[in-house]
């Protein structure tokens, strides 16, 4: 397993860790903490150095550490690491995520009271044991207590909007702000992943502006805490419980900060595998031949250096962009102004908020010519379900509100539940009322992949069935979907003339985007489906839209950027 510079660096400070917990020489302990911060800082490439030699030579870097980092560059193992790690509780380095929990206190907490894990500290510091613990005390002791509550407040990983959300304050407060002279949001966040775990932001500026640029991104009202601050990067957690990260570069050195820090890590590797073959050298830093960094003013003259066309961030995760960016065959990505149309949302006659008037009139000052309106069916009571008396009210208020407008229009659809042996909640006759029908399951998730598989198949059978909704049913960081041959599904939805929807909720962004270069390939349409329940939730479609872009789709593959006639007349090939 090959490791990157970030990598080793990181296991060597958790090697000087694990030296202080085992209460290891202090110098030696040390010496991995300079060898960690050089590492970090290194503008060369690490691999190189391995194989020249010149990993000998780098000040601060002992020739035993050098070593190590040889072996461990080269086979992904250090030894001496992984035994330390076998006699150390893991526990204790989780510990060092509580703020004022240092090495120090940690390994005082294990020896005197037997501590090894979080858990066992709260209880302690609860049961004021360690009010009375050398190098401690009460406030000690509350100062840990409220950092276990901070740490529960933090997940792993965070929802796409709320980290969006997060990082457009930090970038509104960053982008203008005096001595800043370019700078982005990148990270997971600019690939538009569904989860992300932390934020990064890449600015530029004169060495003269670092500081007071720091000095204002650590003191904004969002940030909690100030984990490390220099002048070449600063990072805090903030009140939202996110770590964030702001780097500064010199100008000259943004575009390829920003393409390395935007990643992902394989892309990067992948990047650099390609720029070697050219006899080129690619990092954070620059591009050289040689000694000789070739100018670059933005990402795209980077990828025109390497002979390739500019890869958007949604698509660089080393699944054959780079491939397709060196033949001219990347796709043209759909765009929110390809998109006319809003499919799939809720009203109040089931279990939305807004009326279907006020749905509508949102939508329309968004700039869309219709919306498909779907709410539930009847076997699902628990969402105010409509039956076949109310759905005949529905269609009649829809009618009513199609007369207010001379520019837009509700078409009328439903989310028609697909029942546990694979038939639908309406029967056919019902299903005939309707220009869309979005066919979803809400029950029974305990099923085998053979049958959930079967189940849906069945389900997309039906002629009258238009779109499969939120194929999967999970629930980001929350519920895992039920398993389902998804190759099965899509290869069904192909001979059907079923598109599958691409549920835009950011809880949900299911169909899983790792589909849809092969919904593709086979020809399967996408829909876009915010499944709003309120005039804010219609705002989720951009959710939507960049997964479909991270699914290599274009304006051709998506429902959405149908006219309202050519969507119905797309629901009526299958009946």
């Amino acid at each position: 397993m090959k490791l990157d510079q970030k990598e080793v660096a990181a296991l060597l400070k958790e090697m000087a860790v694990l030296l202080e917990l085992q209460g290891e020489n202090p110098f030696k302990v040390r010496a991995y903490e300079n060898a960690s911060r050089i590492i970090e800082g290194l503008s060369g490439d690490l691999e190189e150095m391995v194989k020249t030699g010149e990993i000998m030579k780098i000040k601060g870097i002992g020739s035993g550490i050098a070593e190590k980092i040889k072996t461990l560059m080269e086979t992904g193992h250090m030894p001496e690491y992984e035994e330390l790690k076998q006699i150390t509780p893991p526990g204790l380095i989780e510990m060092l995520k509580i703020p004022g929990m240092g090495p120090k206190k940690i390994k005082a907490v294990w020896e005197k009271l037997g501590i090894t894990t979080i858990g066992e500290l709260e209880y302690a510091c609860k049961e004021n044991r360690l009010a009375d613990l050398p190098g401690f005390g009460v406030r000690t002791q509350e100062k840990i207590l409220q950092g276990i509550e901070l740490l529960k407040k933090f997940k792993e990983r965070h929802l796409i909007n709320e980290a969006r959300a997060e990082a457009e304050l930090l970038y509104q407060a960053l982008k203008d702000f005096p001595g800043v002279i370019r700078s982005q949001i990148a990270g997971s966040l600019r690939r538009w992943k569904e989860t992300v775990k932390d934020i990064d932001i890449v600015a530029s500026a004169r060495d003269e502006d670092r500081m007071k640029i720091m000095d204002h991104f650590t003191s904004l009202p969002s940030v909690e805490t100030v984990v490390a601050k220099g002048e070449t990067k600063s990072s805090v957690v903030l009140k939202a419980g996110m770590n964030a990260d702001l780097r500064i570069v010199s100008d000259e050195q943004f575009p390829y900060a920003l393409h390395h820090f935007t990643g992902s890590k394989e892309h990067n590797i992948a990047m650099r595998e390609h720029a070697i073959k050219l006899g080129l050298k690619m990092n954070e830093y620059g591009l050289f031949r040689g000694d000789e960094n070739i100018p670059c003013k933005d990402e795209a003259e980077i990828f025109h250096q390497l002979g390739m066309d500019f890869i958007p961030p949604e698509l660089r995760e080393n699944m054959g962009e780079i491939e397709a960016a060196l033949e001219h065959r990347l796709p043209n990505l759909v765009t929110m102004d390809d998109l006319r149309g809003v499919i799939h949302v809720h009203s109040n006659y089931s279990d939305g908020v807004n009326t279907i008037e006020d749905m509508a009139r949102a939508a329309r000052e968004l700039g869309y010519e219709y919306l498909v309106l779907c709410d539930h069916s009847k076997s699902t009571y628990y969402a105010n379900g409509l039956d076949e008396k109310r759905l005949m009210e529905q269609h009649a208020e829809i009618d009513r509100v199609n007369k207010l407008f001379d520019d837009f229009q509700v078409l009328k659809g439903t989310e028609c539940d697909i029942l546990p042996d694979g038939s639908l909640d309406y029967d056919n006759d019902t299903l005939a009322l309707f220009d869309v029908v979005v066919i979803s399951i809400h029950s029974r998730f305990n099923m085998t992949e053979e049958e959930a598989t079967q189940r849906i198949i069945k389900a997309m059978e039906n002629p009258y069935a238009t779109i499969l909704g939120h194929p999967t049913g999970r629930l980001l960081l929350a519920r895992d979907g039920y398993p389902l041959d998804m190759h099965r599904i899509l290869d069904a939805a192909a001979d059907l003339g079923v598109a599958v929807e691409i549920n835009a909720h950011p809880q949900r962004l299911d169909l899983d985007w790792r589909f849809g270069k092969y919904a593709k390939e086979k020809g399967v349409k996408l829909s876009i489906g915010p499944d709003a329940h309120r005039t804010e939730g219609l705002l989720d479609v951009v959710y939507g839209l960049h997964i479909a872009r991270k699914g290599w789709q274009e304006k051709e593959d998506i429902l959405n950027c149908l006219s309202a006639d050519e969507l119905r007349a797309f629901a009526r090939r299958r009946r």
